[in-house]
Protein backbone atom coordinates (compact mmCIF):
# COMPACT_ATOMS: atom_id res chain seq x y z
CA UNK A 1 0.00 0.00 0.00
CA UNK A 2 1.47 3.45 -1.05
CA UNK A 3 1.08 6.20 1.97
CA UNK A 4 2.42 9.86 0.91
CA UNK A 5 5.01 10.68 2.60
CA UNK A 6 5.09 13.52 5.40
CA UNK A 7 7.93 15.41 6.31
CA UNK A 8 7.41 17.48 9.41
CA UNK A 9 9.78 20.48 10.74
CA UNK A 10 9.93 20.62 14.84
CA UNK A 11 11.44 24.23 15.32
CA UNK A 12 11.68 22.94 19.23
CA UNK A 13 12.21 26.36 21.20
CA UNK A 14 13.99 28.63 18.27
CA UNK A 15 12.92 31.24 16.08
CA UNK A 16 12.28 35.10 15.85
CA UNK A 17 9.48 36.55 13.99
CA UNK A 18 11.90 38.05 11.43
CA UNK A 19 14.39 35.11 11.50
CA UNK A 20 10.79 32.93 10.91
CA UNK A 21 9.71 34.96 7.88
CA UNK A 22 12.79 34.68 6.33
CA UNK A 23 13.11 30.94 6.58
CA UNK A 24 9.63 30.28 5.50
CA UNK A 25 9.92 32.55 2.44
CA UNK A 26 12.52 30.33 1.57
CA UNK A 27 10.81 27.36 2.15
CA UNK A 28 7.91 28.46 0.35
CA UNK A 29 9.73 29.33 -3.07
CA UNK A 30 10.76 25.43 -3.11
CA UNK A 31 7.36 23.47 -2.27
CA UNK A 32 6.70 23.28 -6.32
CA UNK A 33 9.72 20.61 -6.16
CA UNK A 34 7.63 18.14 -3.60
CA UNK A 35 4.09 18.44 -5.12
CA UNK A 36 3.53 14.35 -3.69
CA UNK A 37 5.04 15.11 -0.64
CA UNK A 38 2.57 16.67 2.65
CA UNK A 39 5.10 18.93 4.53
CA UNK A 40 4.15 20.45 7.79
CA UNK A 41 5.70 23.32 9.96
CA UNK A 42 5.81 23.05 14.05
CA UNK A 43 6.83 26.30 15.19
CA UNK A 44 7.18 27.85 19.31
CA UNK A 45 3.67 28.22 20.14
CA UNK A 46 4.22 31.92 19.94
CA UNK A 47 4.55 31.73 16.55
CA UNK A 48 1.78 29.84 15.56
CA UNK A 49 -0.38 32.49 14.41
CA UNK A 50 2.50 34.45 12.63
CA UNK A 51 3.39 31.21 10.81
CA UNK A 52 -0.02 30.07 10.00
CA UNK A 53 -0.60 33.27 8.05
CA UNK A 54 2.73 33.01 5.93
CA UNK A 55 1.47 29.55 5.44
CA UNK A 56 -1.69 29.98 4.60
CA UNK A 57 -1.69 30.01 0.38
CA UNK A 58 0.49 27.34 0.34
CA UNK A 59 0.21 23.41 0.13
CA UNK A 60 2.22 23.44 3.92
CA UNK A 61 0.36 22.82 7.08
CA UNK A 62 0.75 24.22 10.32
CA UNK A 63 1.36 21.89 13.97
CA UNK A 64 2.24 22.69 17.44
CA UNK A 65 4.42 20.82 19.53
CA UNK A 66 2.68 20.21 22.32
CA UNK A 67 -0.66 20.63 24.13
CA UNK A 68 -2.39 20.26 27.73
CA UNK A 69 -3.88 16.81 28.58
CA UNK A 70 -6.82 18.14 30.10
CA UNK A 71 -10.48 18.18 28.96
CA UNK A 72 -10.98 21.47 29.50
CA UNK A 73 -9.51 24.76 29.10
CA UNK A 74 -9.67 26.54 32.82
CA UNK A 75 -6.89 27.31 35.47
CA UNK A 76 -3.98 25.54 34.02
CA UNK A 77 -1.22 28.39 34.21
CA UNK A 78 0.78 27.98 30.90
CA UNK A 79 -0.51 25.06 29.01
CA UNK A 80 -2.71 25.83 25.76
CA UNK A 81 -5.61 23.73 25.21
CA UNK A 82 -6.11 21.81 21.90
CA UNK A 83 -8.99 23.57 20.94
CA UNK A 84 -6.90 26.83 20.92
CA UNK A 85 -4.56 25.28 18.63
CA UNK A 86 -7.30 23.88 16.33
CA UNK A 87 -8.35 27.77 16.19
CA UNK A 88 -5.30 28.81 15.25
CA UNK A 89 -5.37 26.93 11.96
CA UNK A 90 -3.02 23.77 13.41
CA UNK A 91 -4.09 20.56 11.89
CA UNK A 92 -1.35 18.28 13.58
CA UNK A 93 0.19 18.08 17.10
CA UNK A 94 3.63 16.52 18.48
CA UNK A 95 3.22 14.28 21.51
CA UNK A 96 5.25 12.47 23.50
CA UNK A 97 8.50 13.98 22.26
CA UNK A 98 11.83 11.91 23.76
CA UNK A 99 12.49 15.88 25.20
CA UNK A 100 8.85 16.42 26.88
CA UNK A 101 9.55 12.88 28.34
CA UNK A 102 12.78 13.06 29.47
CA UNK A 103 13.55 16.72 30.39
CA UNK A 104 9.83 17.59 31.80
CA UNK A 105 8.79 13.95 33.61
CA UNK A 106 5.79 13.15 30.79
CA UNK A 107 4.82 9.39 31.44
CA UNK A 108 3.18 7.11 28.82
CA UNK A 109 -0.10 7.70 30.82
CA UNK A 110 -0.02 11.52 30.62
CA UNK A 111 1.28 11.22 27.15
CA UNK A 112 -2.07 8.83 26.36
CA UNK A 113 -3.53 11.55 28.09
CA UNK A 114 -2.47 13.96 25.44
CA UNK A 115 -2.97 12.27 22.22
CA UNK A 116 -6.67 11.77 23.41
CA UNK A 117 -6.90 15.46 23.58
CA UNK A 118 -5.87 16.36 20.59
CA UNK A 119 -8.00 13.50 18.37
CA UNK A 120 -10.99 15.40 20.68
CA UNK A 121 -10.05 19.00 18.91
CA UNK A 122 -9.90 17.19 16.01
CA UNK A 123 -6.15 17.43 15.72
CA UNK A 124 -4.18 14.97 14.49
CA UNK A 125 -1.20 13.48 17.23
CA UNK A 126 2.24 13.08 15.66
CA UNK A 127 2.83 10.40 18.58
CA UNK A 128 6.92 9.69 19.39
CA UNK A 129 8.14 6.62 20.71
CA UNK A 130 11.83 5.55 21.37
CA UNK A 131 14.59 4.18 23.23
CA UNK A 132 17.40 5.66 25.30
CA UNK A 133 21.18 4.47 24.53
CA UNK A 134 21.05 2.18 27.94
CA UNK A 135 17.93 0.52 26.23
CA UNK A 136 19.35 -0.21 23.28
CA UNK A 137 22.37 -1.55 24.43
CA UNK A 138 20.21 -3.39 27.41
CA UNK A 139 18.24 -5.07 23.70
CA UNK A 140 15.23 -3.63 25.25
CA UNK A 141 14.19 -1.58 22.62
CA UNK A 142 10.97 -3.73 21.14
CA UNK A 143 9.91 -4.03 24.82
CA UNK A 144 10.21 0.05 25.15
CA UNK A 145 8.58 0.73 21.90
CA UNK A 146 5.59 -1.91 22.70
CA UNK A 147 5.04 -0.58 26.24
CA UNK A 148 4.77 3.48 24.85
CA UNK A 149 1.97 2.21 22.52
CA UNK A 150 0.61 0.37 24.21
CA UNK A 151 -0.52 3.20 26.51
CA UNK A 152 -1.86 4.74 23.74
CA UNK A 153 -3.79 1.74 22.73
CA UNK A 154 -5.32 0.67 26.02
CA UNK A 155 -6.71 4.56 26.97
CA UNK A 156 -7.79 4.81 22.95
CA UNK A 157 -8.18 1.71 21.00
CA UNK A 158 -6.60 0.88 18.19
CA UNK A 159 -9.30 2.28 15.98
CA UNK A 160 -7.51 6.28 16.92
CA UNK A 161 -4.19 5.11 14.94
CA UNK A 162 -6.45 5.54 12.00
CA UNK A 163 -5.94 9.19 12.58
CA UNK A 164 -2.65 9.59 13.79
CA UNK A 165 1.39 9.57 13.05
CA UNK A 166 3.42 7.73 14.49
CA UNK A 167 7.50 8.82 15.00
CA UNK A 168 10.08 6.64 16.14
CA UNK A 169 12.80 8.47 17.48
CA UNK A 170 15.89 6.96 18.96
CA UNK A 171 16.57 9.34 21.97
CA UNK A 172 19.98 8.09 21.44
CA UNK A 173 20.32 9.89 18.06
CA UNK A 174 18.68 13.04 18.57
CA UNK A 175 20.82 16.12 18.89
CA UNK A 176 23.74 13.58 19.13
CA UNK A 177 24.87 13.81 15.62
CA UNK A 178 24.19 9.99 15.50
CA UNK A 179 21.50 8.65 13.12
CA UNK A 180 19.99 5.10 13.14
CA UNK A 181 21.08 3.02 10.66
CA UNK A 182 18.58 2.71 7.45
CA UNK A 183 18.59 -1.10 8.63
CA UNK A 184 18.50 -0.31 12.63
CA UNK A 185 15.15 2.52 11.74
CA UNK A 186 12.95 -0.48 9.64
CA UNK A 187 13.70 -2.59 11.98
CA UNK A 188 11.91 -0.58 14.47
CA UNK A 189 9.47 0.73 12.09
CA UNK A 190 8.66 -2.53 10.82
CA UNK A 191 7.99 -3.69 14.66
CA UNK A 192 5.48 -0.52 15.37
CA UNK A 193 3.95 -1.79 12.27
CA UNK A 194 3.28 -5.51 13.06
CA UNK A 195 1.87 -4.68 16.72
CA UNK A 196 -0.68 -2.76 15.06
CA UNK A 197 -1.18 -5.24 12.53
CA UNK A 198 -1.75 -7.66 15.59
CA UNK A 199 -5.13 -5.18 16.00
CA UNK A 200 -6.38 -4.11 12.91
CA UNK A 201 -4.25 -4.77 9.24
CA UNK A 202 -6.00 -2.49 7.44
CA UNK A 203 -5.01 0.35 10.24
CA UNK A 204 -1.12 -0.66 9.85
CA UNK A 205 -1.07 -0.67 6.28
CA UNK A 206 -1.80 2.90 6.26
CA UNK A 207 -0.36 4.24 9.12
CA UNK A 208 2.31 6.48 8.37
CA UNK A 209 5.88 6.21 10.40
CA UNK A 210 7.80 8.61 10.31
CA UNK A 211 12.05 8.33 11.75
CA UNK A 212 13.13 11.07 13.83
CA UNK A 213 16.58 11.42 15.21
CA UNK A 214 19.11 13.84 13.30
CA UNK A 215 17.95 13.59 9.66
CA UNK A 216 19.90 15.51 7.20
CA UNK A 217 19.47 16.00 3.68
CA UNK A 218 22.43 13.71 2.94
CA UNK A 219 21.10 10.28 4.78
CA UNK A 220 16.93 10.84 3.91
CA UNK A 221 16.77 9.34 0.81
CA UNK A 222 18.66 5.95 2.63
CA UNK A 223 16.07 6.44 5.18
CA UNK A 224 13.20 7.15 3.02
CA UNK A 225 14.07 4.13 1.21
CA UNK A 226 13.21 1.32 3.49
CA UNK A 227 9.67 0.17 3.03
CA UNK A 228 8.40 1.16 6.86
CA UNK A 229 9.69 4.81 6.94
CA UNK A 230 7.07 7.29 5.48
CA UNK A 231 8.58 10.34 5.83
CA UNK A 232 10.79 12.17 9.05
CA UNK A 233 10.41 14.38 12.21
CA UNK A 234 13.11 16.97 11.77
CA UNK A 235 14.43 19.08 14.25
CA UNK A 236 17.25 20.92 13.60
CA UNK A 237 18.11 20.69 9.81
CA UNK A 238 14.29 22.00 9.75
CA UNK A 239 15.83 25.24 10.55
CA UNK A 240 17.11 25.90 7.57
CA UNK A 241 15.52 26.15 4.30
CA UNK A 242 18.15 24.83 1.74
CA UNK A 243 18.34 21.70 4.41
CA UNK A 244 14.92 20.74 4.73
CA UNK A 245 13.89 21.27 1.31
CA UNK A 246 16.39 19.04 0.74
CA UNK A 247 14.62 16.75 2.81
CA UNK A 248 11.73 16.69 1.04
CA UNK A 249 12.97 16.55 -2.03
CA UNK A 250 14.66 13.18 -1.15
CA UNK A 251 10.74 12.14 -0.03
CA UNK A 252 9.44 13.50 -3.21
CA UNK A 253 11.70 11.37 -5.36
CA UNK A 254 10.91 8.14 -4.10
CA UNK A 255 7.19 8.73 -4.01
CA UNK A 256 8.32 9.11 -7.70
CA UNK A 257 9.83 5.49 -7.41
CA UNK A 258 7.26 3.89 -6.09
Amino acid sequence: MSRPYLVAGNWKMNGTLEGNTRLLQGILVGLERCPDVEILVCPPAVYLESTGASLKRSRAVLGAQNLCEQDKPGAFTGEIHGHMLKELGCRYVIVGHSERRTLYGETDDIVARKFRAAQICGLTPIFCVGETLQEREMHQTESVLGRQLGAVLKLCGIHSLAQAVLAYEPVWAIGTGRTATPEQAQKAHAFLRAQVAARDARIAAALRVLYGGSVKMDNASALFSQPDVDGGLIGGASLKADEFLGICGAAQAQMKAV
